[in-house]
């Protein structure tokens, strides 16, 4: 394989976004510049007659480098699909004859606007509030949208500054901060204030506050707040929501309830007593019940979301899928009142199941693929979602609620980009860690794959570390294969979707036996034969980059690494992150008491062992695993004589990814980097047949 360097690397991506008609060429492989061209889908909402969809496309805007949002409309059998609004997050109002959505207003200020869905499609902005809604929900009678918004603290301070001179340039008033969590990656410093529950009329007109004090409604992870678990009661009288109304709110961790509201009052009542996190609350058809999930108050570093119900008064709650050892996500109620269906996790897929009331669960889709339930009309005994395989990248499909037939694909969005591209080969693995914990991974091998050659390594680990990595495609991964590298990726103990136990491997123990897991995959992998051992590569980002830098630590089998936004020094951490709280989880005692515990999980101890050449790539904004930690890291690496580079990404929070251009610049640095390096040392790059 020919050894490539940046600089090549760069032009070929230069001439790949160079406009239309300066190169005709057409590869037969996933290229990089690709990245320019790739769509999503997301968010499919099925109108409550059955006869259209309405979903979200996303797509680069490769003059602004960003990611764009625009609603798209289609039949339900996948006909007549036409652009619709830019905006996101539509839903149908009960009748059919309006969506709302979020978009901009002429400040580009998100607002909730609503759609007239005639022939005439008049648009009406619905809010006007100076921070950002989140959860917009319709009542069912049509004529109220409930949202959550952030509502400003008062400023107890109270000093008096003489005024400066005329024409004086005095510095800006210090930020005063006086709680754990002030600040969110992506957001960054957070203004002081509780977000809230709040009414609007459909029609427009103003917001009315239902939820006051210094506590915040959503079931907030570790301070961070996406928003709210909401939904209303048939009757349109009251909301059920998540939140945590409690003195302590800020010191806590993984706590919330659920509450009701009277819409008309604003009475409130808490529904769940027992403390744990309770979230995502969806009350059944004939207000009876309520369905949600969560998991009570526990020391552990993971609980696993189950699926709990009560009456719609709070009493009578109950646990109700203790036999089903998977998560529980995404809930919504048949219209039968007697079966809730959600999504789960599952060996590293992902499906729809149905529970009845009783906590019998049975399969509403099967099959090596991930999809998401995200609407449904039970009437027609239908439900729309996302479904991405290991050779199909995400598009809408429709499925039967009754799981008699299979899953029927509705869009294609990237089939004009995949055309005539000849994909890697998608390999499913299990196999044993050297403890006999069995595990499992997935490699992805180059285009026209030839058994009888030796190819290079690329084992990517995932972040998390409670998350799962799934079985289908993945840019990034054909991008890798399509420049000669065999890709591995697998999920070790920690991840979920294999069983509370599984997931409880690393409790207190972050990172140990999953380092046994990882170099499992590496060793099932070199056994298949056709791995060049000296030219094996390592990477990963967030609870990535922790086992990645805690790998070339305790192995130096690896020619080189990518380290990306790492986690090396858990006592540095605890006090830089957004995430403080969810950093001690990981410890009985905090580091002030057992200062040992926290630095035997910490990579940056082991740094006197590594040998192998490391790209450390951090974006400079990025508050959950603070630059910082990149530095620490980078500065030991260089004072030891360890060949390290330090990639500081502009305009990047966590991550490396979430602009374009650097998005396209981590796998390029990555391959370029892999490519300068081999067990024995650095490769000396041939000659390019062209002067670049």
């Amino acid at each position: 394989m020919k050894i490539r360097m940046f600089s090549a690397m760069l032009a070929m991506l230069l001439c790949c976004i160079a406009p239309a008609g300066a190169d005709d060429h057409q590869s037969d492989v996933i290229e990089v510049a690709d990245w320019l061209d790739f769509e999503s889908v997301g968010d499919p909402q099925i109108s409550p007659d059955g006869r259209q969809i309405v979903y979200t496309r996303r797509y680069v805007d490769a003059m602004k480098d960003t990611m764009k949002s625009s609603l798209w409309i289609m039949d339900a059998d996948g006909s007549r699909q036409r652009f619709l609004i830019d905006g996101s997050n539509a839903r149908w109002s009960p009748d059919g004859t309006r969506i709302l959505f979020l978009g901009a207003d002429g400040n580009g200020k998100p607002q909730i606007f609503v759609r007239w869905m005639d022939d005439e499609g008049a648009v009406s902005q619905v809010t006007r509030v100076s921070v950002t809604p989140s959860t917009p929900t319709w009542s069912p009678d049509g004529k109220h949208i409930a949202f959550v918004a952030i509502v400003p603290a008062k400023d107890n301070w109270n000093i008096k500054l003489p005024s400066p001179p005329e024409g004086a340039e005095w510095t800006k008033p210090p930020r005063i901060l006086d709680r754990l969590h002030y600040r969110q990656d992506r957001v960054g410093f957070t203004d002081p204030g509780y977000s809230h529950l709040f009414v609007v009329p459909a029609d427009s007109g103003t917001a009315r506050q239902l939820t006051y004090g210094e506590w915040n409604v959503g079931a907030q992870f570790d301070g961070l707040f996406f928003g709210a678990g909401l939904d209303w009661t048939p009757d349109s009288s009251r909301i059920v929501f998540d939140g945590y109304d409690d003195p302590a709110h800020d010191l806590s961790y993984r706590r919330s309830h659920i509450y009701s509201i009277d819409v008309a009052s604003g009475e409130k009542t808490q529904l769940t007593e027992e403390e744990g996190y309770w979230l995502g609350p969806v009350v059944s058809p004939n207000g009876n019940s309520i369905a949600y999930t969560g998991y009570p108050a526990t020391e552990n570093t993971y609980a696993m979301p189950r699926l709990y119900m009560m009456d719609s008064d709070g009493s009578e709650r109950r646990l109700i899928s203790e036999s089903f050892d998977r998560p529980v996500n995404n809930l919504f109620w048949d219209g039968n009142n007697r079966s809730i269906l959600f999504t789960a996790q599952d060996e590293g897929y992902v499906n729809v199941f149905r529970s009845d009331l009783s906590g019998r669960v049975t399969p509403v889709t099967s099959g090596k693929h991930s999809v998401g339930l995200v609407s449904m009309n039970s009437a027609r005994r239908v439900g729309a979602g996302v479904l991405s395989s290991a050779y199909e990248p995400g598009d809408v499909y429709t499925f039967s609620l009754s799981g008699q037939r299979e899953p029927t694909r509705l869009t294609a969005v990237n089939a004009d980009l995949l055309e005539g591209k000849t994909l890697g080969e998608h390999t499913e693995i299990w196999f044993e860690a050297e403890d006999g914990n069995r595990a499992h991974g997935w490699i992805v091998k180059p285009p026209n794959f030839d058994p009888d050659e030796k190819y290079p390594l690329i084992f990517e680990i995932h972040g998390g570390p409670f998350a799962m990595y799934q079985g289908r495609f993945d840019f990034r991964w054909q991008a890798f294969a399509a420049q000669g590298f065999v890709v591995l990726y697998t999920n070790p103990r920690g991840s979920t979707g294999y069983g509370e136990e599984f997931s409880l491997g690393i409790n207190k123990a972050y990172p140990s036996v999953d380092y046994l897991d990882l170099m499992g995959g590496v060793d099932a992998t070199v056994a298949e034969g056709y791995i060049d051992e000296k030219r094996m590569y390592v990477g990963g980002c967030s609870g990535g980059g922790v086992l990645s830098s805690w790998v070339i630590g305790h192995t130096d089998r690896f020619a080189a690494a990518a380290v990306r936004c790492p986690v090396v020094n858990w006592i540095s951490m605890a006090g830089t992150t957004d995430i403080p709280n969810f950093t001690f989880s990981f410890f009985d005692k905090p580091f002030w008491e057992d200062p040992d515990a926290w630095l035997e999980t910490s990579s940056l101890m082991y740094v006197g062992n590594v040998t192998t050449p490391t790209l450390v790539m951090t974006g400079e904004e990025d508050l959950r695993t603070p630059m910082a930690q990149s530095e620490e890291y980078y500065a030991a690496l260089k004072v030891r004589g360890v060949p390290a580079k330090l990639m500081r990404f502009d305009s990047e929070y966590h991550g490396t990814g979430s602009k374009p251009s650097n998005a396209m610049r981590t796998l390029l640095y990555m391959m370029s980097w892999y490519n300068q390096w081999t067990e024995d040392g650095e490769v000396e790059p041939e000659a390019d047949d062209e002067e670049e």
